[in-house]
């Protein structure tokens, strides 16, 4: 049997392989680019409202004090309960100051007979007109003796000064009390009541600045409203106005004081306690607003992925303002409000230029309400200024 060459058989082995083959291949199919959400940013009034942590004050606070000297007899109030102004608190024994009243009522007396008797005298010349003024002067001298002592007797009795909270006694009835010595009790005022704070110098700046270009009074002269919410309530319940802005930045913290004045008729706010307050920034000012979750940041700076005509990715750096309790974050600088911004599908994005399927969608507004139940509840941001 003949050998068949080895060159036969390779080309007889290539010609099997290229029948095996289809005669053409289809073209791979091209991508489809990623899809993103698109929208154009929401347009808002809003107003600004920036926080500051204080402590609530009594507008009034009076240590009470004996103005006389003498024993103490009764005590006419119950520890802690609310007072007026003239309320009778304390009686210190009254006797030996009535009795000195009736001395001095009979000398006052006495003076005046004495002086109406030196004018019958001088009409016929029996006296000189120096012994007619030496009477009167002991008359005058009588008479502010006796002013003194009903003054005095009037002091048996301690009144409150002022409405407010009283606390404890201090002096138990029975014992001495020393004139201008002894504090019988401590009275303090509760409605209203101060609310007092510390700003940044960063913050005056800022406020003068929007007073001089007519966006914000100034506090020193406009009773700008302030909310304000206690560490157990969720909302800025409490209404109050500005009372106060100190003359002078404190060189060794930076800051200045503050004081507003809130009302209190529930008596639920006790001097001493703390509060978070919101004070009204700037008002009804057009707002960029885009979605939290549509901002990126790039070490620290930050941005938001936009579309051209092309349908392209390209990065717009931008600064941001705040948060909203909608999700909405304002957007200072950066966008003019008409751009096409990505606010979903970011993850799908790798790089600028980028080409990608615009999915458009709208923004809506929900109304949220940051000041609780006096505030209007849609055109509210917050800025949070200091931290306690």
């Amino acid at each position: 049997m003949r050998a068949i060459p080895l060159t036969l058989l390779s080309a007889f082995s290539l010609m099997l392989v290229a029948c095996s083959e289809p005669e053409s291949q289809a073209p791979q199919q091209q991508a489809k680019p990623a899809e993103v959400d698109v929208a154009i940013p929401l347009q808002h009034k809003l107003t600004d409202w920036d926080e500051f942590t204080g402590r609530f004050e009594a507008i009034s606070n009076v240590n009470l004090r004996a103005r006389v000297t003498g024993y103490l007899i009764e005590k006419k109030f119950k520890d802690g309960q609310q007072v007026k102004k003239g309320d009778v608190l304390y009686v210190i024994d009254p006797r030996p100051f009535r009795y000195e009243l009736r001395q001095i009522q009979a000398q006052y007396e006495l003076a005046k007979k004495e002086l109406d008797r030196a004018h019958l005298l001088r009409e016929s010349n029996a006296i000189s007109q120096e012994e007619v003024d030496r009477r009167f002067q002991e008359l005058q001298i009588t008479e502010a003796s006796l002013n003194n002592a009903k003054l005095q007797l009037g002091f048996t009795e301690v009144t409150s000064p002022i409405d407010g909270k009283i606390s404890d006694s201090y002096v138990d009835v029975g014992n001495m009390v020393e004139e201008n010595q002894t504090i019988l009790t401590r009275i303090v005022s509760t409605n209203p009541i101060h609310f007092r704070f510390e700003g940044s110098q960063g913050d005056l700046l800022k406020y003068i600045r929007l007073d001089r270009a007519g966006q914000r009074p100034s506090s020193d002269s406009s009773p700008n409203p302030i909310y304000i919410k206690l560490m157990d309530e969720d909302k800025f319940y409490h209404e109050g106005t500005m009372h106060f802005v100190d003359n002078v930045v404190d060189s060794a913290t930076g800051t200045i004081q503050a004081t507003a004045t809130v009302n209190n008729d529930e008596g639920i706010i006790y001097p001493g306690l703390f509060g978070r307050a919101r004070l009204l920034g700037r008002a009804n000012y057009d707002a960029v607003l885009v979605p939290e979750n549509a901002i990126n940041t790039d070490q620290d700076k930050k941005f938001v992925y936009l579309i051209d005509e092309n349908n392209a990715i390209k990065r717009q750096y931008v600064t941001v303002g705040n948060l909203l309790e909608n999700d909405l974050i304002v957007v200072s600088t950066g966008l003019t409000g008409n751009e096409k911004v990505v606010v979903n599908g970011i993850q799908r994005i790798q790089a600028s230029g980028q080409e990608v399927t615009p999915n458009v969608v709208e923004l809506e507004w929900k109304p949220i309400n940051v000041l609780g139940k006096q505030a209007s509840d849609e055109t509210t941001n917050t800025t949070n200024t200091n931290k306690e």
